[in-house]
């Protein structure tokens, strides 16, 4: 959606919900070559940091075989598993197309994949991104749900006007969300696990704060896009993700955020449950823009 309310239209090419044929077969050999590269050294970060049912899900999906992922492939076991599917788009797409594939368990994915050059960051989510670090966890039920219930609050944020705290939880669960495990701290969120970087940063870098998840802190405390985070939330478990979309009454919760200010991003409130209480100091050193 346009800054002005107007539904933008989809682009060229673009099927009216802004779906697109992957083109699975004409990705050339150094794209394939790319997602190896990208799939083979998280692999071997990822052990003994992702949660289990992201693991899991990188088994049953077989994401690794002969380079990038053909959808229709993968969408197979998928919706065996949880009913979910994976639907090429252009890039990103408007809000409200976003969270109506998400309502009807569709997961919109990007088709492009960075270049050689770009292994370690990328503004713009590309399909590795996408794939390798979001569908993974739509295998496992209770996550699966939870995805599903986002795509209908966000459509009622939408109506109310409180898109921009909700976005928030998206940011720091699903993109940039802990766990707690027996074993300690593991990754679930798609930001970390498709990044080589901060997936060490997430879990082992002294400069964050690691913070109990509570619903309402979330959705008042605004985040970071092109670096690391100053905060990461940590679940205790994936049905509490579930448990607060699914029994919460959004609308006095959206009535309260109306009137209440903004957390600082770096900020610990005397209510938290802190994991760690970090240092900063990747922030306060001006972070990506100091190296």
């Amino acid at each position: 959606m346009s800054a002005d309310g107007v539904t933008l239209a989809p682009p060229p090419g673009a099927r009216p919900d802004w779906t697109i044929d992957q083109g699975w077969e004409h990705y050339a050999q150094a794209e394939h070559d790319v997602w190896i590269t990208l799939y083979e050294r998280q692999v071997k970060l990822l052990e003994g940091r992702a949660c289990d049912p992201f693991l899991r899900g990188l088994d049953s999906l077989d994401l690794h075989r002969t380079g990038i992922p053909d959808f229709a492939r993968i969408n197979e076991e998928l919706m065996r598993l949880t009913g979910w599917t994976v639907v090429a788009v252009p890039g990103l797409v408007p809000d409200e197309v976003f969270f109506d594939h998400l309502a009807n368990r569709r997961f919109p994915a990007g088709q492009f994949i960075r270049k050689p050059e770009q292994l370690d960051y990328l503004q713009e989510p590309d399909i590795f991104h996408d794939v390798f670090g979001h569908v993974p966890m739509l295998t496992d039920p209770t996550f699966a749900d939870y995805m599903q219930a986002y795509g209908k609050g966000g459509q009622r944020a939408m109506s109310l006007g409180r898109l921009h705290n909700l976005a928030r939880l998206y940011w720091y669960t699903v993109e940039f969300g802990l766990m707690e495990s027996p074993q300690g701290l593991r990754i679930y969120g798609a930001g970390i696990v498709s990044s080589y970087a901060e997936s060490v940063f997430a879990l082992d870098d002294p400069s964050p704060n690691r913070i109990g998840f509570d619903l309402e802190r979330v959705m008042r405390t605004p985040y970071r896009i092109d670096d690391f985070q100053q905060v990461y939330f940590v679940v205790p478990a994936l049905q509490t993700l579930l448990d607060v979309t699914t029994h919460t009454d959004f609308a006095p919760l959206y009535d309260r955020l109306a009137t209440a200010a903004d957390i600082p991003i770096a900020a610990i409130e005397p209510s938290d449950r802190v994991f760690t209480r970090g240092t900063q100091a990747y922030a306060d050193a001006g972070g990506r823009t100091a190296a």
